[in-house]
């Protein structure tokens, strides 16, 4: 399959859009065609189905609408790299505590974050409890430990009743004891919810050990 596009402006965007929404095109099927030619972050679902839901009711213009008021310059380059940097020093920041940080609305730092940077929220990802160098290299030795007196005391023949074949067994295996770890927790841990934090497409998986 073809890389990305790299290149592409909105006006672009909007009339591959519009013509397959013309051809009637599921508005599902078109999200998924702008991901696989363009990427993952150029158009949201929502805003297909809203670029859909305009031109059914007869919009022609690519071009965005006018809008009243004051415009924003909140979305700007200086901003965004204001807003890049606090999410490198706090990946769990909220978009409320930057908007009163930079001073500028919520709504500007939503776009920048979403549009701009292309930062998502995510969970951690559960991973098996965290292991210290000292405690890996304890268990490699215990299990080579282990396989050498299995290899060296090898396997013995044991009669298995009239009328049953022989079977071989290791000595060493008949006794060993194996048993689960129990840990208990003196505090609560963090819940699901508190261990979101922001991602960007380029930044690895973020990990939170079950126990510490």
């Amino acid at each position: 399959m073809a890389p990305p596009i790299a290149v592409w402006s909105k006006l672009e965007i909007g009339a591959v859009v519009r013509f397959l929404f013309a051809k009637g095109t599921k508005c599902s099927v078109i999200y998924r065609e702008i991901v696989e030619n363009y990427g993952e972050y150029v158009m949201s679902m929502t805003q297909v189905y809203q670029w859909c839901s305009w031109f059914k009711d007869g919009r022609t213009s690519l071009q965005d609408e006018p809008w009243s008021g004051r415009p924003n310059t909140a979305n700007n380059d200086w901003n965004t790299a204001r807003v890049d940097v606090l999410f490198k020093v706090d990946r769990r920041v909220k978009l409320k505590e930057i908007s009163l940080k930079i001073d500028i609305p919520k709504t500007g730092v939503y776009e920048i974050v979403h549009d701009k940077l292309g930062y998502r929220k995510v969970y951690a990802r559960w991973v098996p409890k965290m292991s210290s160098d000292e405690n890996k290299r304890q268990r490699v030795e215990i299990s080579q430990i282990l396989l050498h007196r299995c290899q060296q005391e090898g396997d013995e023949t044991v009669d298995v009743g009239s009328g049953g074949d022989n079977r071989a067994r290791n000595k060493l295996l008949e006794h060993l004891i194996t048993g689960d770890e129990t840990w208990l927790h003196l505090s609560t841990p963090e819940t699901k919810r508190d261990s979101m934090t922001w991602k960007h497409p380029s930044s690895p998986v973020t990990k939170k050990f079950k126990v510490q």
